[in-house]
């Protein structure tokens, strides 16, 4: 597990960073997201707003999807976003499916 976020990507405790177009973090039901808070994601009350077709979109930082944070904070929506959301950060990688 990495210790931070940065800018373009993640740092683990030995410095090293990996480079990182798009991060799809499932935070399950109690999310923990102190990491991210060299982002700036949270708005003056706290929440993280959230957009895009399937709203796992960090609005700041388009790049974040937090699944099961907001609207996809259930077993079932964390579950069918989390496979739809990777299917499309695949599209949008152009990653081609297998």
């Amino acid at each position: 597990m990495f210790n931070e976020m940065v800018e373009d990507g993640a740092r683990w405790s030995d410095g090293t960073v990996l480079r990182a177009d798009v991060i799809l973090w499932c935070t399950g039901f109690r999310s923990s997201l102190d990491h991210l808070a060299p982002l700036m994601l949270r708005e003056p009350g706290g929440g993280i707003t959230m957009i895009g077709r399937l709203a796992t979109q960090a609005a700041k930082v388009p790049r974040v999807h937090l699944v099961g944070y907001g609207s996809s904070a259930s077993t079932i929506s964390a579950n069918r976003t989390g496979a739809d959301a990777a299917m499309e950060l695949m599209t949008f990688l152009g990653v081609q499916k297998r």
